[in-house]
């Protein structure tokens, strides 16, 4: 086979100077990972393992050298003294996960020494991290020493974004009476869709999972349409909380909503929707900013952990967005820019780590 920039490390378009790229093959138990470390500059490397049938190995690769470099924006804006860091495991979740591929990530994970610490995403549950936490010590989102799944809190966080971004965008106080499209009704879709049902917000909910469809419908009197119509449905609101790339050139001149504001990683294809975006006079809460409430809960973990002062660091993403949207308005730029612009600040301020 010859070999693209996109096979390769140091040429792939995703390659944002990352410390550390590891590959991991186990034969015995099938296991195919590759863990990618962005940034140890405010602290250790940390960001969930995802597991998903990539299309090939560049697939996985570009996925997670996106992901780890997303991880150090979100944890520099969410103020944690964390890098960036993320996991893929080749394979079918639902075939491929085994116990024996989960403890050998494990020891990869173990390897690296503390530099890299993971968590539940994607294909892995908090049951696959406890798996883990027999061969490793470096994992998080269990519920020894913290809340464990940060699931609940990841939808909470975009719960508390959701508030700011209407309040600036509609000058609305609350989520009640305002139409939002919750697209993908996973742990966080569904959670957030508890939240805003309680709110007395009006639903729209879309999955490829039909039973999750007719669960959410029945429990929140929802209106249910196809995956590929949620963006376009004629709502206040959409919330992306499936896979991302999916705000893009094609996409984006047919949404309706005129507020963005959901848990999916990594929703702008290009860095160029994010300005498509404004110029369509959309607000957009950019993903890391307001899906940081996962992370900000593991952060948290510890002997002395908190429920309720881990439960204020995570409402606090309002005001995180709130402060971006203002500067956004004041600087004619796009949210995601901005968002950026605020990450970047912290990581150029802080003191280099010295590895070894």
């Amino acid at each position: 086979m010859k070999l693209t920039p996109v096979h390769l490390v140091f040429q792939n378009e995703s390659f944002q100077n990352h410390e550390q790229i590891v590959f991991c093959s186990d034969p015995a138990s099938g296991l195919k990972a590759i863990i990618a470390v962005h940034s140890t500059r405010l602290g250790p490397a940390m960001g969930g393992t995802r597991m998903w049938p990539y299309a090939s190995e560049a697939a996985a690769l570009q996925d997670v050298l996106r992901l780890s470099h997303g991880m150090t924006y979100k944890n520099a804006l969410a103020g944690i003294n964390f890098g960036g860091g993320k996991a893929v495991i080749l394979g079918d979740p639902k075939s491929d996960k085994t116990p024996a591929a989960l403890r050998a990530f494990a020891g990869y994970v173990d390897r690296l020494s503390g530099t890299y610490i993971t968590a539940e995403d994607v294909g892995i549950s908090v049951a696959d991290v406890e798996e883990m936490r027999k061969v490793t010590p470096h994992v998080r989102g269990i519920a020894e020493g913290g809340a464990g799944d940060p699931s609940p809190n990841t939808a909470f966080g975009v719960y508390k974004g959701m508030e700011a971004a209407v309040r600036h965008r509609l000058g609305a106080q609350s989520l009640g009476g305002v139409r939002v499209a919750v697209q993908g009704l996973g742990h966080v879709g569904m959670a957030l869709g508890e939240l805003l049902n309680e709110a007395g917000a009006s639903l729209v909910v879309s999955d490829i999972n039909e039973a999750r469809v007719s669960d959410a419908v029945d429990r929140f009197g929802a209106e249910a349409v196809a995956p590929e119509e949620a963006h376009i449905a004629s709502v206040d609101v959409l919330a992306p909380c499936a896979l991302g790339a999916g705000l893009n050139e094609t996409t984006i001149p047919e949404i309706n909503a005129v507020v963005i504001a959901g848990a999916a990683n990594n929703q702008l294809a290009t860095p160029a929707d994010g300005e498509r975006l404004r110029e369509r006079g959309i607000l957009y809460a950019p993903d890391y900013a307001i899906n940081a409430g996962g992370v900000i809960s593991i952060a948290h973990e510890g002997p002395r952990f908190d429920f309720a002062l881990m439960r204020r660091d995570v409402a606090r993403i309002g005001e995180t967005l709130s402060s971006i949207f203002v500067r956004a308005d004041e600087e004619e730029k796009p949210t995601s820019v901005v968002a950026d612009m605020i990450a970047e600040e912290r990581l150029s301020a802080a003191k280099p780590r010295i590895l070894g």
